[in-house]
């Protein structure tokens, strides 16, 4: 491991000073991993823990504040979140371990790297670890790659469950630096990899996430359902995942509609205008079969041979429809618990 100096910050205004030359840390679970084996090297860690942004509060507008941070496990089973949000509930619960989730922090969760193979192996070259050098992953093993979204330089996927949900509940991102505040509406703040894949997101330096916000989201609660497809059973990160909230008129008939998709992209993957189409219709199995496919229209395999992770796009489409009729349902998840809001 590269040398590093470290400190700790007793307050907001010290943290944010250092800013632009350390490098927060709060839980660590993976920016420790990332220097260890040498994919980061940070020259100063800045530690944060002792900032006061750990509450889960309500909001002015009748939503919810998650300080960043706020502990992964904690939010999960806060009650605030787990009856007014049970879809980011279970999709906090889909992800890592319990030791894990015991530290890994919800603004920390934002900010985790991919999970890219070539992106840990420092022996080969990586176009978001060496800006120029290539992308290894086009054309070999890709499996747990982006079919949507992605470019000539970058196919990684975001790993994160939690931000899936936050991508579905149209979250706000609220940061603080020396230059001021700023709200980062969730669609915003991650990237597409373009022709600048190192750039996993549109912080400025310096900036601080303090809040996560969440938006009232009471006629979601009831029909909204989070799906992970993984390899294995427990700490895999998806091939795909599905958060699917269903707001239902009087009649029986979609009233609003929110489908985001894990493990496909740069970047939780969401199209209102698929949604749109759920609209004033009738919940059924067709019916979510047509917002699927627009859903993961113009998606892309990737590799080759048994590298190639084209057998995503079916199960993709598979998904959003398995989520939906799970959201419809009110069965949130199929974690083994998992409530049953019908």
């Amino acid at each position: 491991m590269s040398p590093f100096a470290f400190d700790a910050a007793a307050d907001t205004a010290t943290a944010i000073a250092h800013g632009r030359d350390a490098a927060y840390i709060a839980g660590g679970t993976n920016l420790l991993d990332l220097m260890k084996e040498g994919v980061a090297r940070p020259h100063q860690l800045m530690d944060i823990n002792a900032l006061p942004l750990a509450d889960i509060e309500p909001s002015p507008n009748g939503g919810l504040l998650l300080g960043a941070l706020a502990r992964n496990a904690a939010t999960a089973y806060h009650p605030l979140v787990r009856d007014g949000y049970p879809m980011l509930a279970a999709a906090i619960l889909s992800g890592a371990s319990p030791q894990i989730r015991n530290m890994a922090t919800d603004g920390g969760n934002l900010l985790q790297r991919t999970r890219c193979y070539y992106f840990y192996d420092t022996g080969t070259p990586c176009n978001k670890r060496v800006p120029g050098s290539g992308c290894s992953a086009i054309g070999n093993l890709a499996r747990q790659h982006a079919i949507l979204g992605a470019s000539a330089h970058c196919i990684a996927t975001h790993p994160s469950d939690m931000c899936v949900a936050l991508a579905a509940l149209e979250a706000v991102v609220h940061v603080d630096s020396s230059a001021g505040r700023r709200s980062i509406p969730f669609a915003d703040f991650h990237r597409l990899p373009g022709d600048r894949p190192e750039l996993d997101n549109t912080l400025q330096p310096g900036e601080l996430i303090t809040h996560i916000e969440l938006p009232p989201a009471q006629a979601f609660a009831p029909h909204s359902a989070y799906l992970k497809i993984r390899e294995r059973a427990s700490y895999a990160f998806a091939l795909v995942s599905v958060a699917a909230a269903l707001e239902l008129d009087v009649d029986g008939r979609i009233a609003q509609a929110r489908i985001a998709l894990g493990g496909v992209a740069h970047k939780p993957w969401r199209r209102p205008e698929a949604e749109a189409l759920l609209h004033g219709q009738h919940p059924e199995s067709p019916v979510f079969a047509k917002a699927a496919e627009a859903l993961i229209a113009g998606a892309q395999a990737q590799g080759r041979s048994l590298g190639s992770n084209a057998f995503k796009i079916p199960m993709a489409q598979r998904a959003v429809v398995r989520a939906l009729e799970m959201a419809l349902a009110g069965q949130t998840s199929l974690l083994p618990g998992s409530a049953n809001k019908e």
